[in-house]
């Protein structure tokens, strides 16, 4: 049988348990042409929230009725001629919150266990990492010498941010949530300092810390925090809208930048993006990545919980903060 998780009902402010159904239903029959992945990890991103909203966005919003969409990592068992996948291939894609799923294999690609763990493939060598990656090159445009300031710093995307700045020459400044968090920035990741956001008054410690100001911005929370690098840009500074984690949940309008007519007076531009727009270039960014990984240079940490009834609430680890680094649930029952 199939366990999954069934989108119910859109919430308004945070999700719940009441937000999914766990059924169980059975294990899919094969079309011609599909294989049949055993899901063993399911990703959980920021973005999930978005994708529980009706109305327009980069994708298309989670139907009521339908599986939890989330990227998963996992083994085909079955295959029925299907010209790419063969019976034990790791394959990774949007599987959906569950632990079994038919799939023609549009989306997937092949992964290896032997080179890196699975859930890795869901985190720096998946979509979070090809988000930092294209970001922070691509859409910040970072060069040797740039003074960049990360929020969200101890997530799945911050943490890789920094390092890939910290690897092309930048200062690199993140912001934490907590003593703990931050310690784990500055002395795991590299970073040569860390704002604790939650104890510390942003603004000061950013003066503090950028006294001639910032280059690049890379935005995963969006809000109060948002508005303090705006006021700390640089001339031609970029700020790359990644997130906005902090506005997510808001029962109310979402709270715009106050300060973006820093932009106006700094040259400055502030730039939106989607990690999808880059697709045909993620094998090049995860050759990349393997081999700073492999180097030293590039750490990669995942926060693994177990169990596929438990995703309501390893869900809500994204935005009280619970967690370190990549959030991974792992649905194959041993």
């Amino acid at each position: 049988m199939n366990k999954q998780q069934i989108f119910v009902k859109r919430p308004l402010g945070a999700a719940d348990a009441s937000t999914w159904s766990l059924e169980t239903n059975p294990i899919p029959e094969l079309e011609e042409g599909q294989v049949l992945v055993k899901n063993h990890y399911i990703s959980l991103d920021p973005a999930m929230r978005g994708w529980m909203n009706e109305g327009k966005s980069y994708i298309a919003p989670v139907e009521i009725g339908a599986v939890m969409r989330a990227g998963s990592v996992g083994e085909v068992i079955k295959a029925k001629n299907n010209p790419t996948f063969k019976v034990g291939d790791f394959i990774s894609g949007h599987g959906g919150v569950q632990q079994y799923v038919a799939t023609d294999g549009k989306g997937y690609y092949k992964v290896d266990p032997k080179l890196a763990p699975l859930p890795t493939y869901i985190g720096t060598l998946g979509m979070p990492g090809m988000t930092a990656y294209f970001g922070i090159l691509e859409v910040g445009k970072i060069k040797e010498g740039d003074v960049v300031v990360v929020s969200g710093a101890a997530g799945a995307v911050g943490s890789i941010v920094g390092q890939i700045a910290k690897i092309k020459g930048c200062t690199v400044i993140g912001i934490a949530g907590g003593a703990d968090k931050c310690k784990y920035v500055i002395e795991d990741l590299g970073f040569d300092a860390c704002i604790d956001y939650k104890n510390e008054d942003v603004s000061a410690r950013l003066k503090q810390e950028c006294p001639k100001g910032l280059d690049v911005y890379f935005d995963n929370v969006g809000g109060e925090i948002l508005d303090a690098a705006l006021g700390r840009l640089r001339m031609h500074a970029r700020v790359v809208i990644c997130g906005a984690i902090s506005q997510y949940n808001n029962k109310q309008n979402m709270r715009g930048p106050a300060n973006y007519l820093s932009l106006l007076v700094n040259r400055a531009t502030m730039q939106g993006m989607v990690v999808f727009d880059w697709a045909e270039r993620y094998g090049e960014a995860g050759q990349q990545m393997g081999k700073w990984m492999a180097e030293g240079a590039l750490k990669t940490r995942e926060d693994v919980y177990e169990g596929i009834e438990n995703f309501p609430e390893t869900y809500n680890r994204l935005f009280s903060g619970d967690k370190l680094g990549k959030l991974v649930l792992k649905v194959i029952e041993d």
